[in-house]
């Protein structure tokens, strides 16, 4: 295998990962919007969990992205610096699914 097949490789799972991560955020933000019509949030301006989520998402995005990149300096420039990246990529987005998983529980 060479160093493009295995960088092809974990690109493909990340991928893969993401598209799962998609399925659970639509599930965590449909949650998240039954907790707040059950808490009355939407009537009495009170923060939402919806909001508290999106807000959640969007700064895990930002530490995804900024940790991968940090992850990849280890081969900065190397022909091993994609699949570097796509590893770190792949890992932390399993783990979000799982935090977006633990929401269902009442964590």
């Amino acid at each position: 295998m060479t160093q493009l097949d295995m960088n092809l490789c974990a690109r493909r799972d990340y991928e893969a990962s993401d598209r799962l991560l998609n399925v659970q955020w639509t599930k965590a933000v449909a949650l998240m919007k039954a907790r707040d019509n059950d808490a009355g949030a939407q009537t009495d301006r009170r923060p939402t969990y919806s909001a508290a989520l999106l807000t959640s998402q969007r700064a895990w995005l930002a530490f995804r992205d900024a940790q991968c990149r940090i992850e990849g300096y280890s081969m900065r420039g190397g022909s091993a610096e994609p699949m570097t990246i796509s590893g770190c990529l792949t890992q932390l987005t399993k783990a979000r699914i799982q935090q977006l998983k633990d929401l269902e529980q009442g964590y």
